[in-house]
C-alpha cells in the first residue's frame, strides 16, 4: 500500500533555493513511486517583510544584507544558477523584451494569493500557482508585488480573476498569512525552504533527492505507514 505523507513547505516567492528545493524533492518522490505520495502545501515566510514597494535589485541587496561585495553576490548568483540547472530549474531571463535587471519585491500579497488558492481551490492548484510565481519572478522579470500582475498570473492558470483580486484586498487573508509566519518563527524557523512533514517531522533547506527519499521513508515508518 502507498503511503500517503503531507508536505508543508515554508517559503518565499523571491528564495531560488525554494524552488531548487522543491524540484529535488520531486525527483525523491519519483525514486519512491508507489512506495509514498505526497500532497505538497505551500507556506508563508518572508525573506524580507519590510522591502520597499520600489523593490531593491537582488544583487545589491545581498551584498548590502550579508555585507559582501558586488563581485561576491554576483559569484553566489551564480553558483545558485549552477545548482538550479543540475535540480532542472533555469534562472535565465525567458521575456522577449531587452532583459530588465533582476529584483526583489516585496512578497505578502503573493502570500495572500496562495493562501486563498489553497483554502478555496485545494493544494494541487495552489502548487500550480505557487510555481508560476516563480517563474513570473525569476524567468520573466516580473513585479510579484503587483496586484495586476498577481491576478493576470492566476488568471492564466484559470483562476478566477475577480476572486483574486478580492484575496488581495482581504484583510482575514492578511492575519492568517501573519499568523503563520509567526508559527515559523515559533519553530525556530529561519530560513527557507523549511519542509514540514506530517506537520511535526523538519527537513531544513534544500536537499539532494536522496536525501529527502531517505527522510520521507523514515517519516512513513515513523507513522506506521510503510508498507
Amino acid at each position: 500500500m502507498t503511503a500517503k505523507l503531507t508536505i508543508d513547505i515554508y517559503s518565499d516567492v523571491m528564495c531560488p533555493w525554494c524552488i531548487i528545493g522543491y524540484n529535488q524533492l520531486q525527483k525523491g518522490l519519483e525514486a519512491l513511486h508507489g512506495e509514498i505520495e505526497a500532497e505538497v502545501r505551500w507556506l508563508p515566510f518572508e525573506l524580507n517583510p519590510d522591502m520597499p514597494a520600489e523593490g531593491e535589485e537582488s544583487v545589491a541587496h545581498i551584498a548590502r544584507k550579508y555585507g559582501r561585495t558586488l563581485e561576491q553576490a554576483a559569484a553566489g548568483r551564480d553558483q545558485m544558477r549552477a545548482a538550479g540547472a543540475r535540480a532542472g530549474y533555469d534562472f535565465g531571463y525567458s521575456g522577449d523584451a531587452p532583459e530588465p535587471p533582476a529584483m526583489l519585491w516585496n512578497t505578502f500579497a503573493a502570500h495572500k494569493l496562495l493562501k486563498w488558492a489553497l483554502i478555496e481551490h485545494g493544494s494541487v492548484l495552489q502548487n500550480r500557482l505557487k510555481l508560476a510565481l516563480f517563474d513570473a519572478h525569476f524567468q520573466q522579470r516580473r513585479n510579484v508585488s503587483d496586484p495586476q500582475v498577481l491576478v493576470d498570473v492566476a488568471a492564466g492558470l484559470g483562476l478566477d480573476a475577480k476572486g483574486a483580486r478580492a484575496a488581495l484586498d482581504d484583510p482575514v487573508l492578511g492575519q492568517i498569512v501573519r499568523q503563520e509566519v509567526a508559527q515559523a518563527f515559533d519553530m525556530n524557523i529561519s530560513g527557507v525552504p523549511a519542509m514540514l512533514v506530517q506537520g511535526k517531522y523538519l527537513i531544513p533547506g534544500a536537499q539532494e533527492p536522496e536525501v529527502y527519499a531517505n527522510a520521507l521513508r523514515r517519516v512513513a515508518m515513523k507513522e506506521g505507514l510503510a508498507a
